[in-house]
């Protein structure tokens, strides 16, 4: 996985989402002891969505954050957008998720005018793109002025007394557990592998002001390795 790139890369995540898509939220749910539902809360009560408001759910996956918008805020107007039909599939299916739309959709290129949402959420998405400066533009543009991009994902914890914990939990617990679950140990070892490589919390903050936001912020979670940041648009789209 470490030596793969650009489009390659992006097929290889693909399919491994569409192989766990069905015991995708029950595994999201025991990897983090059921924390992801107060996490994705916190998400969308930062994306302020006024009443009426637009919300894209970019990587919804199984459309959890549309889910947790429409419970927030019932007047809203989510949308739930992701480059797997069989996680979509999988969400569409779910009770709560009667309502609202779902769009095939790559991070890169967005299939929406600019300026029409008033927030654009995410869950553990940006570590999976395979180029995060865009896809971050792409997110600034669709937002109207004023609106407020969220993000929740993994991200390098500092080193610290809890690191060897931390690395036994990412590299054998989580994978042993996910082939238990899934059947699918390899898109487990992913997980580790990639939050690994990506950015720190600081560095996913400087990208956000590199691509045009502004108050922008971060929140670490369990024991730094999970943050969840935010960011506001002022001024036009380019």
């Amino acid at each position: 996985m470490a030596s793969l790139a650009g489009e390659e890369r992006a097929r290889y995540v693909q399919a491994m989402f569409a192989r766990i898509a069905r015991r995708y939220d029950l595994m999201n749910r025991l990897m983090t002891a059921g924390q992801d539902i107060r996490w994705r809360r916190e998400v969308v009560r930062r994306a302020q969505l006024p009443l009426g408001g637009r919300l894209l759910d970019l990587g919804a996956g199984t459309g959890d954050l549309a889910r947790e918008a429409r419970r927030q805020q019932p007047s809203g107007q989510p949308v739930a957008a992701d480059f797997t039909l069989e996680m979509m599939r999988v969400g569409k299916a779910h009770p709560a998720s009667a309502g609202f739309p779902w769009a095939a959709a790559d991070a890169l290129c967005l299939p929406f005018e600019g300026e029409v949402f008033d927030a654009v959420v995410s869950g553990f998405l940006m570590r999976n793109v395979v180029d995060l400066p865009q896809a971050l533009r792409e997110q600034r543009r669709v937002l109207r002025p004023g609106g407020r991009v969220v993000i929740l994902d993994t991200t390098r914890p500092a080193h610290n007394l809890l690191s060897p914990f931390i690395r036994l939990h990412l590299k054998y617990v989580i994978p042993t557990l996910g082939r238990l679950v899934t059947g699918v140990g390899e898109a487990y070892t992913y997980l580790p592998d990639s939050t690994q490589a990506f950015l720190t919390a600081e560095q996913l903050a400087e990208e956000m002001w590199l691509a045009g936001f502004s108050q922008v912020g971060y929140r670490r979670l369990m024991f730094g390795t999970i943050a969840i940041h935010w960011g506001q648009k002022v001024g036009q789209s380019e």
